[in-house]
């Protein structure tokens, strides 16, 4: 015991003279969550709260352009902006370009007759099925689409387009349906159509309730903060492979491994000494990114981090991740030639490990080719077992089958350090 608490004084005292490894393995990470959370968080709120500028170009002075652009307005995620008298198409690209604009819509001239004679023709032929006479004068060929433009600024990425076409699909549905109800009513009734009797067809839509899924019943809704702590801690504890990997390769190299074993002690010492120090570095660095959850980022106006109600599993799944990020960083280290390249292939290991793990990109986006190597990834399950918490609101029973893999993954690379030191006659 008393060798063991000597060797871990000692490797604590060569970790605090580690200044820039210290930096990667508490600052950055804490950086790192702090600005992709503000982003992240930011963009939820600009897709659920704030308004995207759309600039109207509106050439037909008919009703319907008018309702399309009121059904716009009430979508609620429009900042709706008029083309100045004496525009036209390509001022309005100008202004897209000074980003005056990130969003334009051009309304053709003949936009209220289209729709008006389409409405006509579907009420023709839907009165002909059910062999009612309807207006013979309406033309027989039906407008399939309407001549409706949408410029968009190339900021804006594939996601959120197809989120916009969405709603402005939605906007000329509704315009077009309404106009349809009027003539199909007109038609049979011989009347104009009641406003109350409208809004009730065109507009009377069943309610949804969006529930996440969560093992304790809660139905509080992630935000940002529980997506990304988690994720960054993760990342934090196996950047150690800097600072770890680093001193393993100059014990290598100085000759403190060929020394040890003249000494009365064990190279397991030394081994469980790096492990045990290294792993309190890691229960430090999610202490602290945890922390800054909780109390700093509500006074950045960010979502604060809950913690799950399961303390005990997250203690287990903390100190079960730390350990596999120090047997990672010991595994780099034994195998690696120079400091260099021990800095070099963790660093690069750890950024690929978490773009496929999940940590960058979510696994369920991931391609088919990935799933196998994602399987393999101590990350994705370190990764799986903090959601099981922190999402999902789950017990520590709920994520064993999440911890099972990450131990197993944590003995093989105990087991190939060992291989490597033997091979390399260290031990």
């Amino acid at each position: 015991m008393f060798k063991l608490k000597a060797t871990i004084l000692k490797d604590i005292r060569i970790l605090l003279r580690d200044k820039v490894g210290l930096s990667f393995m508490l600052l950055m990470p804490v950086l790192l969550a702090i600005v992709i959370t503000s982003v992240q968080n930011s963009t939820f709120e600009m897709v659920n709260d704030n308004k995207v500028s759309l600039l109207i170009y509106n050439n037909d002075k008919g009703e319907v352009s008018a309702e399309l652009i009121k059904a716009l307005d009430k979508i609620g995620i429009f900042d709706l902006k008029q083309a100045n008298a004496g525009e036209d198409e390509k001022d309005v690209i100008k202004r897209m370009h000074a980003k005056d604009a990130l969003l334009a819509i051009i309304i053709p001239g003949n936009y209220t007759e289209e729709v008006l004679t389409k409405a006509k023709n579907i009420t023709k032929e839907a009165l002909k099925n059910i062999n009612v006479s309807g207006d013979s004068s309406a033309g027989d060929k039906l407008i399939e689409t309407f001549p409706i433009k949408l410029y968009y600024h190339p900021v804006l990425q594939q996601s959120f387009r197809n989120s916009i076409n969405g709603a402005l699909r939605s906007a000329l549905q509704l315009v077009q349906s309404r106009y349809i109800v009027k003539n199909l009513y007109s038609t049979v009734n011989e009347q104009e159509i009641p406003d109350s009797l409208e809004n009730q067809i065109t507009t009377n839509q069943l309610p949804v309730t969006e529930i996440p899924v969560s093992r304790d019943g809660s139905r509080n809704i992630p935000n940002a903060t529980q997506h990304n702590i988690p994720a960054w801690t993760i990342f934090a504890m196996f950047f150690i492979v800097i600072s770890l990997g680093s001193s393993l390769v100059r014990e290598k190299l100085n000759g403190s491994f060929i020394r040890l074993r003249t000494l009365p002690t064990n190279f397991i010492v030394a081994l469980a000494s790096k492990q045990i120090t290294y792993l309190l570095v890691t229960l430090v660095q999610a202490a602290i990114i945890f922390s800054i959850g909780i109390w700093l980022f509500p006074k950045m106006h960010l979502p604060a981090l809950n913690l799950p109600a399961d303390k005990l599993g997250l203690v287990l799944v903390t100190v079960v991740c730390g350990w596999c990020a120090t047997s990672f960083a010991i595994c780099v280290g034994v195998f690696a030639q120079t400091q260099e390249q021990a800095n070099g292939f963790g660093a690069v290991a750890i950024v690929i490990l978490a773009a496929i793990g999940g940590l960058m990109v979510p696994s369920f986006a991931m391609p088919a080719s990935f799933q196998l190597i994602m399987q393999l990834n101590p990350l994705h399950w370190c990764l799986e077992a903090y959601y099981g918490l922190f999402l999902e609101g789950g017990k520590l029973r709920d994520i064993l089958m999440n911890i099972i893999p990450l131990v197993v993954i944590t003995i093989i690379l105990q087991a190939l350090a060992i291989y490597g030191l033997k091979r390399k006659n260290l031990i």
